[in-house]
């Protein structure tokens, strides 16, 4: 994979796809800017996992280390305020009767590359980093690379400026998602991922798996565990 001379903002959440994504970025590009987003979230716990992360990269992987740029966290507590979803309410994990899950945040990954973007902007750099993902999505329609692609347009036209979204893991699995950290930074990577990323829809973060922290049982955990056993077995 070639280096090139570009800065990237890369979205950031603390979780095993946006850390695998970090790495990705760090390989690609000359430096790199972490963006975080409080929107509201019942636990803060991938919020303080993402500063886990940053430090672990920086000491595992020196060569890394000096192209991993500065933290933004953004306050978008308002879009918690208006969602009435299992991630910002006491809400149950299920499905509604439109057959979306109770874990869709409406709008939020499109009001996220948009803040993303208008932080680039000040900032300089035109390339976004983002582990969205059609192969083993949750059922989230903001997640699809139609929507991203116009979603993306739309910025760049609005902006006058050009802005790329990258997405390493869009038709990645779980277990090729685990495979790309191996291949990005092997075991060292892995074990990062694994103990220093958090993605447990409920917050839970006191018992560690084979896959990682989390209740074991919401559908992130066990999308995370599924993935992580067919890595294990060879088959990403």
């Amino acid at each position: 994979m070639q280096t090139n001379s570009q800065t990237a903002g890369i979205l950031f959440s603390g979780g095993q796809d946006s850390a695998t994504c970090l790495a990705w970025a760090l390989e690609k590009f000359d430096r790199v800017e972490t963006i975080g987003f409080n929107y509201g979230q019942r636990h803060d716990v991938e919020m303080r996992c993402r500063l886990e992360v940053r430090v672990a990269v920086r000491e595992e992987f020196p060569g890394w280390a000096d192209r991993l740029g500065e933290d933004h966290i953004i306050n978008l507590a308002g879009l918690g305020q208006i969602s009435e979803t299992s991630l910002t309410r006491a809400v149950e994990i299920g499905v509604h009767g439109n057959g979306l899950p109770t874990t869709f945040v409406p709008g939020r990954n499109l009001i996220f590359l948009n803040y993303a973007a208008a932080l680039g902007w000040r900032r300089g750099f035109s390339d976004l980093v983002a582990g969205m993902c059609e192969a083993d999505f949750s059922g989230y329609p903001d997640c699809r690379k139609e929507t991203l692609d116009t979603q993306m347009r739309a910025i760049s036209l609005g902006l006058e400026r050009e802005f790329t979204l990258h997405t390493p893991l869009m038709h990645l699995s779980k277990a090729g998602a685990w495979d790309l950290a191996a291949q990005l930074g092997g075991d060292a990577l892995v074990e990062i991922v694994r103990t220093k990323s958090h993605t447990c829809y409920t917050g839970v973060h006191s018992d560690l798996h084979a896959w990682g922290y989390g209740c074991g049982e919401c559908p992130a955990c066990e999308l995370r565990a599924r993935g992580w056993a067919e890595y294990a077995d060879g088959a990403p």
